[in-house]
C-alpha cells in the first residue's frame, strides 16, 4: 500500500458536494498540502468551511478545463496526486447538451495530458453510475454495458475511455471510480439539485414533493462520507490502477420508497405530487460492488435509514441560517 502522508494533493471540484467531503477525509490522511479548484458553478466556498478549521486548505476559483491556468497551479504547488471531481451535471446537459458535454471531456483531456507530461503522478477520477444507464442486468458490475440515456451520462463515459486510453497509450497511473448515488449534507439544494435535497427543501417550504414519472424508478443510495473513505483507500492501494471500481451502497430503493421516508422523517401527510417522466430518466440503478470489495475491502456499513433524518436535520439547520 501507499500513503497520501506528506504528498501534495489538488482536488477538482473539491467546494462540491462530495468534493468537500473528500477534502475533510483527506486531512486526517496528513498531506502536505491541499489545493482545491472550483468554478462554484455548483460548488460552494463554505463547503470548506469545516476543513479550513483543521487545516489551512488553498483555494482557486478555476476552470478545471483550462490546461495553460492548471499547468501553472499544478507545477506552482508541485501538486503530486489529482482527485478529479469537477463537472458539470446531468441536467445541465438536458438544457445545454453540448456545452456540458465539451465542458466534461475537455476537464479529463485536461487532466490527462497534464499526466502524460510528467506534472503531477497520479489521477482518481469521478465517473457516474449514469455511464451505464439504465440496467440490462442486475446488480451492474464494471463490465455492465454503457448505454448512457443523457448528454451527461454520455459524457462521463467518453471521459472513462479517454483516461482508459491514456493509461493504454501513455501509461499514467490513473484509477476511475464510478459511484453511485450519493447523498448527504452540503448536497446542492438549489438549481440541478438532486432528488433527497430537492424533496427536504419543497417541504421546509411547505409545498408539496414531486415525484418524476410512476416513482417506481430505482436507485442505488450511498452515504457521502464512505464514498469518502473509499476514494482514499482507492488511492491507497496500487492495485486498482487501470481499472474502473463501483462504489455504491449494493442495494436499490424506489423513489416511491425514498420519498415516503423523507416524508415520515419530516411528518409530512399531506399529497405527493406526480408529474411526467422526465428526459433521459434512469429507470433501476444497483452497483455490483464485488470488485472493490476485494481490492480495497470496501463494506458500506451505513444504511439510508440511519443517515436520512441526519441529513434532514442539516438541511433544516441550514433553512434556519438563510
Amino acid at each position: 500500500m501507499i500513503s497520501l502522508n506528506n504528498k501534495s494533493v489538488l482536488v477538482t471540484g473539491g467546494a462540491g458536494f462530495i468534493g468537500s467531503h473528500l477534502v475533510d477525509r483527506l486531512i486526517l490522511e496528513k498531506p502536505s498540502n491541499i489545493i482545491v479548484i472550483d468554478n462554484l458553478f455548483l460548488g460552494k466556498e463554505s463547503n470548506l468551511n469545516e476543513a479550513r478549521q483543521s487545516s489551512p486548505i488553498k483555494f482557486y476559483r478555476q476552470d478545471a478545463s483550462d490546461y495553460v491556468r492548471m499547468k501553472e497551479i499544478v507545477e506552482a504547488e508541485d501538486i503530486q496526486v489529482v482527485f478529479d471531481l469537477a463537472v458539470m451535471p446531468l441536467m445541465t446537459s438536458l438544457e445545454r447538451p453540448r456545452w456540458t458535454f465539451e465542458q466534461n471531456v475537455n476537464i479529463v483531456l485536461c487532466l490527462c495530458e497534464l499526466a502524460r507530461n510528467g506534472c503531477f503522478d497520479t489521477l482518481i477520477h469521478f465517473s457516474s453510475s449514469e455511464a451505464y444507464g439504465s440496467s440490462q442486468y442486475v446488480p451492474m458490475d464494471e463490465n455492465h454495458p454503457l448505454n448512457p440515456t443523457t448528454p451527461y451520462g454520455a459524457s462521463k463515459a467518453a471521459t472513462d475511455l479517454l483516461i482508459l486510453s491514456y493509461i493504454n497509450t501513455f501509461g499514467i497511473d490513473a484509477s476511475i471510480i464510478r459511484p453511485f448515488n450519493n447523498y448527504g449534507t452540503r448536497q446542492n439544494e438549489g438549481n440541478y439539485a438532486g432528488v433527497i435535497p430537492l424533496t427536504i427543501k419543497r417541504i421546509l417550504q411547505g409545498k408539496a414533493p414531486v415525484i418524476y414519472g410512476d416513482g417506481e424508478q430505482t436507485r442505488d443510495f450511498i452515504y457521502v462520507t464512505e464514498t469518502a473513505n473509499a476514494t482514499v483507500e482507492i488511492y491507497n492501494h496500487q492495485s486498482t490502477r487501470g481499472k474502473i471500481i463501483n462504489i455504491g451502497s449494493g442495494s436499490e430503493i424506489t423513489i416511491n420508497e425514498l420519498i415516503r421516508l423523507i416524508t415520515r422523517y419530516m411528518n409530512y401527510k399531506k399529497a405527493i405530487k406526480y408529474e411526467n417522466e422526465r428526459l433521459g430518466e434512469v429507470r433501476r440503478l444497483i452497483a455490483n460492488i464485488n470488485l472493490a470489495k476485494e481490492i480495497i475491502k470496501f463494506v458500506p456499513k451505513i444504511s439510508i435509514e440511519q443517515e436520512i433524518k441526519l441529513t434532514i436535520d442539516w438541511y433544516k439547520n441550514e433553512s434556519c441560517r438563510t
